[in-house]
């Protein structure tokens, strides 16, 4: 985040995670900044309950907890599922860190395209099971 007058940034100025998400895909600016877009847009289309949050200086989706984060880089935009080991993927999205025992990502390159409808069935997988594990006593 740029420092502004007085060394606050928005985060210390009290700006919210989406104000926040919507200025990073803005200032992205390029085929990075439409992916983000685009998946945050499945994500609200999928679980209109879900919550957007910033934390580490990347989006993060919650729904009785994290579902996943939106992280960018310069070649890539990876979606990491904070429990996506647990959960089913008969599509085959998860192609990145795999030999993790939690986590599971996407990692999107520019022109990629994926499976809307099956990123939607994650994002659904991902609350059911936070869901289920927040349910027990």
């Amino acid at each position: 985040m740029k420092k502004e007058q007085g060394g606050a940034n928005e985060e210390e100025r009290g700006a919210s995670a989406s104000q926040m998400i919507d200025a990073r895909i803005k200032e992205l600016d390029d085929w990075r900044g439409e992916t983000l877009a685009r998946v945050r847009t499945l994500i609200r289309q999928a679980d209109p309950d879900v919550v957007e949050e910033w934390k580490w200086r990347v989006p993060v989706w919650s729904h009785d907890g994290i579902i996943c984060t939106g992280e960018t880089y310069k070649q890539v935009v990876k979606l990491t599922f904070a429990q996506g080991a647990a959960l089913q993927d008969p599509s085959g999205l998860f192609n990145a860190s795999l030999e993790g025992n939690t986590r599971r990502a996407i990692d999107l390159h520019e022109g990629d395209t994926f499976d809307e409808n099956a990123l939607k069935a994650l994002i659904l997988a991902a609350v059911a099971f936070n869901t289920s594990r927040r349910a027990k006593p």
